[in-house]
């Protein structure tokens, strides 16, 4: 199996989730590698499994300016096989958003942080740098390189030790207002997802 960035259609440069290959270290004991961080309280994301889009308040989105409905990306064995997703896009703009919930790669045992961690050992994804924390989860930054500086932003949050959440935005003008506006939305999925 290889490795792909995974994605919900929404943006010209193709952005998504990355799918590790599982290793033997990362399926056999995900917490094994002390550089990983735990998740203290692991959240459950089975309500929005079915749909994606509503793991999003939209609130958030329209305070971002994603009017139109989100693209469900349901998990399948091509785009989706880092697990259900859903992408919003402006129209006209360019601009983008993709959340992946991070089930296909759990259920492979290459999922959560560790499994991410594990894909950047083995080169499959060479960009990796811990991000801040998301409402009190751990995150990185992972890609096949740092776009950051082209307005494209990748953040993977720890939800569970076996699963993250994903979201990504792109098309924007540099890093700070792509990270920015990723990580408001990830904050947003983290507060939806303790019920708050």
């Amino acid at each position: 199996m290889a490795a792909a960035l995974l994605l919900a259609g929404c943006s010209p440069e193709k952005t998504g989730t990355a799918t590790p290959v599982p290793s033997g270290s990362a399926s056999s004991n995900p917490s094994a590698d002390p550089a990983v961080p735990k998740v203290a309280t692991p959240l459950d994301v089975s309500k929005y499994v079915s749909k994606p889009c509503d793991i999003v308040p939209g609130t958030v989105l329209s305070s971002l300016r994603f009017t139109d409905p989100g693209h469900t990306q349901l998990q399948d064995e091509g785009f989706g096989a880092a697990g259900p997703g859903c992408g919003w896009k402006i129209s006209g703009e360019g601009v983008s958003m993709q959340v992946i919930i991070g089930t296909g790669n759990r259920d492979r045992g290459a999922g959560g942080l560790a499994g991410l961690y594990g894909a950047h050992e083995s080169g499959q994804f060479p960009f990796l740098e811990p991000a801040p924390a998301v409402e009190g989860y751990p995150a990185i930054y992972i890609d096949k390189r740092d776009r950051r500086p082209i307005g494209n932003c990748s953040i993977d949050v720890g939800v569970a030790d076996d699963l993250v959440v994903g979201v990504y935005s792109g098309g924007y003008e540099g890093a700070e207002d792509s990270c920015a506006a990723a990580q408001k939305v990830a904050a947003s999925i983290i507060t939806t997802l303790k019920g708050a």
